[in-house]
This record gives C-alpha cells, sequence and structure tokens, in this order.
C-alpha cells in the first residue's frame, strides 16, 4: 500500500464536544469524576428550570389573549411581550445548540496529548465467545434465536440538538419511522441514540464505541445493524438472507473489484452494515477505530488514506476510508470473515434511484431489493439536518419525500390507503370499508408475504 499498515495513533485528551450526526458510548476515561453536580451548577440549573418556568407563563398569557381577549393590554405592551418571548425561546434553542456548558468541568481544557499511548475503544476484551455463550446459557430468557431467526438489532440516530435547517428535523422524524416500521414488520429490535458520549471519535467515527458498547451490554444480540440516519428502508417486504452469512462476521455492500483491483475508497460503504456479536468483531473495532481520533490524529491518517486509496480527496479521515484500507492491508487477517455484499442493496445511492420509482411501481413488485426495487435508498451527500450538502437541499428533500412516501405507501396498503402521490404528505383511500375485515387483511397485510415467501403484488 506505500505506507505502514499498522497506523498508531495516540489517544487525544476532548477539548469540545463533538458534532457528530450519532451517538457514541462512553469510554469511561480514567480520572473523570462521575459524582454529584458542583454547588455551582446545581445554582445554573435552577435558574434555567425557573427561566424556562417564566417562558410558559409568557406563553400562557398570549394564547389566552389571543383566545378569550385581554382588554387591558393594549397592542404596544401586547407586541412587546411577544418579542421578549421570541427572544427568550431563541435564547434558550441557542443554550441547547451550543452543546456545551462553560460551568461543566467536564469542558474544561483536558490534559495534553500523550504521543506514546494509542486510543482505545476500552479495556481490551479477550474472552467475549466463551463469555456470551455462558451468558446465554445462564439465561434462557434471553435466547439469541427468536423464532427460529438470529435475534438482530437495527441501531440508527441523530445529533441531540436542534438541526440547523429547522425543516431537517421534520424528515428525521419521518425517517425513522420509516424505520420502525420495518423493524415492527421484521421482529427487529431498534434502538434510535441522541448522546454524545464520546468526544473523541466524533462525527463520521461515532458508530464505533456505540456499536461495542451494545454488543457488550446485549449479549443476547446476534447481529448488530447500523443504518445511518439517512438511509430509508424503500423495500419493505425484502428480509436479510442471514443463513447466507452463517460463516462470516461482517456483512456490507459494496464491490470486490473495486476493494481489490482499484483500491478505490468507495469499494464499500459502512452506511449500512451488520456486525456479528463475536469476539473478531470487537477485535476488528479495535482495529479500526486508532485513525479516529479528531484532531492531529485523524487529519495525518487522512494523508495515509488520500495517498493509498483511489480517487480520495484531501481531508480528515472517516471511517468509511479507513475501514476499506484496514482490509487491505490486513487482507489475510481479516476479509476470511467479510462478505461483500452486491446482490441486493443494502445500500442504494439515491440519486439513480428516487427519479425510477414510479418505473419500479409500474414494471416489479416489493420484495426484490435490487435496482428494480431497492431494498434501501441512502442519500449520501445530503445533509438534511445540517446547513450544507454536495446537493442542493430542495433537490434531496424532494427526493428523501418520494422515498419516504414510496415506502410507506407499502405500509399503508394495509389499511386501505396510499398517498396522493410520491411528492405528497396527503394521503386517499384505495379501498371501501367492508363488514368482513379479515378478508382485505389476509389479500392486503405485508406480513403476510414476509412469512409465506410470496414477493408481494404489483402495486
Amino acid at each position: 500500500m506505500g505506507q505502514d499498515s499498522s497506523f498508531t495513533a495516540q489517544k487525544r485528551g476532548a477539548g469540545g464536544l463533538p458534532t457528530s450526526t450519532t451517538g457514541t458510548s462512553a469510554n469511561g476515561r480514567a480520572g473523570r469524576a462521575y459524582g454529584s453536580l458542583p454547588r455551582g451548577r446545581q445554582i445554573q440549573k435552577t435558574f434555567n428550570n425557573i427561566k424556562i418556568t417564566i417562558l410558559c407563563g409568557f406563553v400562557t398569557i398570549l394564547v389566552l389573549r389571543g383566545t378569550i381577549g385581554v382588554g387591558n393590554l393594549g397592542n404596544s405592551e401586547a407586541d412587546a411581550i411577544n418579542q421578549n418571548i421570541i427572544e427568550e425561546t431563541n435564547r434558550i434553542l441557542a443554550e441547547i445548540r451550543s452543546d456545551s456548558d462553560p460551568n461543566d468541568p467536564d469542558e474544561l481544557t483536558q490534559t495534553e496529548i500523550n504521543p506514546n499511548i494509542t486510543y482505545t475503544l476500552g479495556p481490551k476484551i479477550a474472552n467475549w465467545d466463551k463469555e456470551r455463550k455462558a451468558w446465554l446459557q445462564s439465561n434462557p430468557e434471553f435466547p439469541s434465536l427468536v423464532n427460529g431467526k438470529p435475534r438482530v438489532l437495527l441501531v440508527t440516530g441523530s445529533p441531540p440538538k436542534p438541526c440547523d435547517n429547522p425543516i431537517g428535523d421534520h424528515y428525521l422524524l419521518k425517517v425513522i419511522k420509516n424505520k420502525i416500521d420495518y423493524c415492527r414488520l421484521h421482529g427487529i429490535e431498534i434502538v434510535y441514540n441522541l448522546a454524545h458520549l464520546d468526544k473523541e471519535l466524533a462525527g463520521y467515527w461515532a458508530k464505533l464505541p456505540l456499536i461495542r458498547r451494545l454488543m457488550l451490554s446485549h449479549p443476547e444480540v446476534e447481529w448488530i445493524w447500523w443504518m445511518d440516519s439517512d438511509a430509508l428502508f424503500t423495500d419493505m417486504v425484502f428480509e436479510l438472507p442471514l443463513s447466507k452469512y452463517n460463516s462470516h462476521n461482517l456483512v456490507i455492500h459494496g464491490y470486490p473489484d473495486l476493494l481489490f483491483e482499484q483500491k478505490s475508497w468507495i469499494a464499500l460503504n459502512t452506511g449500512s452494515f451488520l456486525f456479528r456479536n463475536c469476539q473478531w468483531s470487537l477485535d476488528l473495532l479495535d482495529a479500526w477505530a486508532p485513525m479516529g481520533p479528531k484532531g492531529p490524529i485523524r487529519e495525518e491518517a487522512g494523508k495515509i488514506l488520500t495517498a493509498n486509496l483511489k480517487g480520495r480527496p484531501a481531508f480528515e479521515a472517516d471511517d468509511q476510508s479507513a475501514l476499506i484500507y484496514l482490509l487491505l492491508s490486513q487482507k489475510d487477517q481479516w476479509m476470511d470473515k467479510v462478505y461483500v455484499e452486491n446482490s441486493y442493496y443494502l445500500h442504494g445511492y439515491w440519486a439513480g434511484l428516487v427519479d425510477r420509482y414510479e418505473e419500479m411501481i409500474e414494471k416489479y413488485h416489493p420484495g426484490l431489493g435490487d435496482e428494480r426495487w431497492p431494498f434501501v435508498t441512502h442519500f449520501v451527500g445530503c445533509k438534511p439536518c445540517g446547513s450544507y450538502g454536495d446537493y442542493p437541499v430542495e433537490r434531496c428533500l424532494g427526493s428523501m419525500e418520494r422515498a419516504f412516501n414510496f415506502a410507506d405507501n407499502q405500509v399503508l396498503k394495509l389499511y386501505g390507503f396510499r398517498h396522493r402521490g410520491l411528492l405528497s404528505p396527503k394521503i386517499k383511500r384505495i379501498r371501501n370499508e367492508t363488514a368482513t375485515p379479515l378478508e382485505s387483511v389476509d389479500q392486503f397485510d405485508i406480513r403476510r408475504h414476509l412469512v409465506h415467501g410470496d414477493s408481494g403484488s404489483h402495486s
């Protein structure tokens, strides 16, 4: 690869809150105080609560005035009250968005980087398979198989603060609704994380410590399935062929020729992938994480990745490039347990799909999962929650609306409704009520196709 494959990163002291798009789990740093809050902090929080109470009082007065009228409040006084409410609301939102508290001792400047310490996700775990097996045997009420299928936990998340673009919160709600629908239909558990619990692995890297923490906290789960907040299920019938991966521990969408022949930085996509809950996965996470700490470590690692991966722009290390580099430079150690999947769209690039939905509805049906009816549509390059992106925000939001409604129609069909159009949040009735409703359930229930293996019918 032209560089030392055993890149060594240094542990970096945290210096401010991250701006990641997902939550992470705690590192358990030595020396951090977890006791009661300092008296000054308690007083500050009390004042904040009082301020919020006063704000609620103002809002109540305003609502009452608008509802029943308050004759002794002149227009100028009412305008002043309205302005005060707006200013106070904006101030509180600014505090929330700041994601920091100057009185929090955790926010104070930490010690300098120690160049002799390699960053780790936590204490080294060396006997997880044996310990997990023993735990499962002693806790039969938490089986790793449910109805004969491996237990799967879908993991996703979004920032703890409001989106920069207000409409972004609305689309985050739509995306998590989409994921909940899919998980409900397929008997999959779901974790939606909103917390920043690790200050060093921010941004792209936030998923690594969260995945590790969930593995250790949920030994009953066989597969941890990570999915980015900007990815939607668009085939609500398709089901993961988990038996296909019995001898593998990592399932990720990609193309072997791009990976091994071209060494491309987009050969794999880490927006949607599955990790088996096992020692191998913990070891891979440990090997993957050292390029991730923000600051000089991540910047230097980015130079190595750009020098070794075809087509990669010059920017700090990201988790996707780092995984590709790791699998290429240590192929003998990892690749036997990695399944590079492209027979269906575990990750489907949105720009080539959303404009074809009408064609798909006309020619095909759900349950295929591939280019004919994509399993997952991933909005790479769109930042619905941020203030910037690689594509115009109007195009991204319109395309996300189409993808959501395309998927939602598959769920609404059971209830006798569908969206008026792929760009419309409004719905219309597609069949009349009946005195024999269970016949309609048998005919239209998406769950029937899951149980009987029927791919469904044309929409």
